[in-house]
């Protein structure tokens, strides 16, 4: 173990780890064997560092986080435009990052920062690119992949093997099935699944649990139909739901992000395959 510059007490470093000077490491923090921990590394109150564990880069993890084995965190990003400027990756409080996931600072080309919300539950193998922004309460099955530049709102589950296409926004309290390619933005509360993926109607089981009363999530779902009608361009229909759901915070929540979009390709529902129906996920 090589000391660091600044360690409270009652902190714990396992002797065959390497914690390297410079590092800041708060009270009750626990590194435990083959740990390597990196200069500009600062770790929170009450972090659990099971074991085999590289921090790096300018990294830092809030309070109560616990890292599982092979966890590689504060990589350089995987982007060849990166000139290797200062950039940082900041992981909020309470995250669960368990075995062998990988996030990755940000570019100097862009963002320059990596951000990870608190209570985050990010299982195996779960990567998280550069320039990401992922909001609170996010849930990653194993082996779900965000490309660089995504932004991931807060209450999205992203399924096991579900892959991000780059630049994608992905709204509050999605739901992203498992297996799924998802190659443009996701509304709030929407279900994607397939290859390419589509909109399968809305999370109502999601919507229920966050407490939004039976007359909000009838409006959303007059205000998918609506928005995704068919007959007129969804521009016309933005601008008519606008007006008709304004009383709806839940429907206008899903207009304001489609209104948000600009150029970007976004997720729409198949209705003719009997499945992109919102009344049909109850």
């Amino acid at each position: 173990m090589i000391g660091t510059d600044f360690m409270q007490a009652g902190t714990f470093i396992h002797p065959m780890s390497v914690v390297e000077p410079g590092a800041e490491l708060g009270q009750g923090v626990r590194v435990g064997p083959f740990c390597h921990v990196g200069p500009n590394a600062v770790i929170g109150d009450n972090v659990e560092i099971v074991s085999h564990v590289a921090i790096m880069g300018a990294t830092t993890i809030g309070a109560g986080t616990r890292i599982f084995p092979q966890a590689a965190l504060g990589g350089l990003p995987q982007n060849a435009k990166h000139k290797g400027g200062p950039t940082t990756l900041v992981i909020g409080a309470n995250c669960v990052i368990r075995e062998g996931v990988t996030m990755h600072i940000g570019t100097d080309t862009s963002r320059g920062q990596t951000i990870v919300g608190d209570n985050g539950n990010f299982l195996a193998y779960t990567h998280v690119a550069h320039d990401c922004i992922v909001g609170k309460n996010a849930t990653f099955a194993n082996g779900a992949t965000l490309a660089g530049h995504c932004e991931i709102g807060d209450n999205v589950i992203i399924g096991g093997l579900t892959a991000i296409h780059q630049f994608a926004r992905i709204g509050d309290n999605a739901f992203l099935s498992g297996c799924s390619a998802i190659p443009g933005d996701v509304i709030p509360f929407g279900i994607a699944r397939g290859n390419l993926a589509k909109l399968r109607g809305l999370n109502i089981v999601g919507m229920k649990r966050s407490g939004l009363s039976r007359a909000e999530i009838h409006a959303a779902r007059r205000a998918y139909r609506a928005v995704f009608d068919r007959a007129r361009p969804i521009a016309e229909n933005l601008a008519a739901a606008e007006i008709e759901f304004a009383a709806s915070p839940t429907a206008l929540k899903i207009i304001d992000f489609l209104k948000a979009r600009d150029k970007r390709y976004f997720l729409t529902p198949d209705f003719d395959d009997g499945d992109g129906d919102a009344d049909a996920v109850a």
